[in-house]
């Protein structure tokens, strides 16, 4: 990665030039830069970030100059002063919810919100298992879970992790660097399993996470923080009891600016009750980005890590 100036931009056709107040890192960004997810080069980084209209081109109706807005959607240039971006992404800001706040938790939290109640719809009462529940997704997942009234067993690395884990709501922390995890949920489940494992790691977890399964558990593998999924035998999902996985996107679930809003709304209201408390566990200058990637792929942070320009 590379800091260098560039010229100011300008709005084009149903665009709008966003001066960014605060930026949101994630760990997708970390796949746009080594190249696990491809892109086209040079190109930037980021997706999700906060700020204020200064511009908009023509056939913008829904968005003005002067307006606060955020998003979550490329192309990936967010780690920028200003940049243009298509006007139907842009979420407006509730006044009543902070910049950082919404650079912090906006990706995170609509992110949680696809995955436990559009790809897998979790109920009161069901025992799910959350992998990485001390990140960014990991802390906004067990309020939410904990919210629904759902039992959320969580790995994480350490012991101070599952303290933080647990006051979000974490009924089970489970240090997979000290337990066999698969073992704990079969403990705790008095070995029936789980419906549902929600896993963000990827290689190090999958075939682990589908011994947790109960029969017709689903899988959903949204990330791959350890590396991609090696290839595996389809013949194990019957083997295990008609098991299922599945690989979702958040941006399929927000293709719309209907849907976005939809999404962000169900957000910012569980913000508002404090429901979803935001953890800005790191804060870094833009120019600083280098540092704040390393500091998330060696999984030292805490909660969500902002850029701030």
């Amino acid at each position: 990665m590379r800091f260098e100036k560039v010229d100011d931009p300008t709005p084009g056709d149903g665009e709008a030039v966003v001066r960014h107040t605060a930026i949101g890192i994630n760990f997708i960004d970390t796949y746009h830069r080594s190249g696990l997810y491809p892109l086209p080069h040079p190109h930037g980084l980021g997706l999700e970030a906060s700020g204020v209209v200064e511009a908009v081109g023509n056939n913008v109706e829904r968005i003005k100059p002067g307006d606060r807005v955020a998003y979550i959607h490329g192309p990936p240039e967010a780690y920028s002063e200003r940049r243009t971006h298509n006007a139907e992404h842009l979420v407006p800001l509730p006044d009543d919810i902070d910049d950082d706040v919404a650079a912090a938790v906006l990706l995170k939290a609509l992110t949680v919100e696809y995955l436990v109640r559009q790809t897998f719809r979790v109920e009161s009462g069901m025992t799910v298992l959350l992998h990485a529940a001390a990140g960014g997704v990991g802390l906004v997942a067990c309020q939410w879970l904990a919210h629904l009234g759902a039992t959320v067993i969580g790995t994480v690395s350490s012991q101070a992790k599952a303290d933080l884990a647990r006051s979000n709501g974490c009924t089970y922390p489970v240090i997979y660097t000290e337990e066999d995890f698969v073992e704990r949920v079969e403990e705790i489940t008095d070995g029936k399993g789980v419906p549902v494992v929600y896993d963000s790691v990827g290689k190090a977890t999958f075939t682990q996470s589908l011994n947790c399964l109960q029969p017709r558990g689903l899988l959903v593998s949204f990330g791959n923080s350890s590396g991609k999924p090696d290839p595996f035998d389809i013949g194990a999902l019957a083997e295990g009891g008609s098991l299922q996985v599945t690989r979702p996107r958040l941006f399929d679930y927000v293709a719309s600016s209907e849907d976005l809003r939809r999404s962000a709304n169900a957000a910012f209201d569980l913000v508002r009750q404090n429901v979803i408390t935001v953890d800005i566990g790191q804060r870094f200058a833009l120019a600083d980005a280098v540092d704040a990637h390393r500091a998330l792929e060696s999984r030292s942070t805490t909660g969500s890590t902002i850029l701030v320009p």
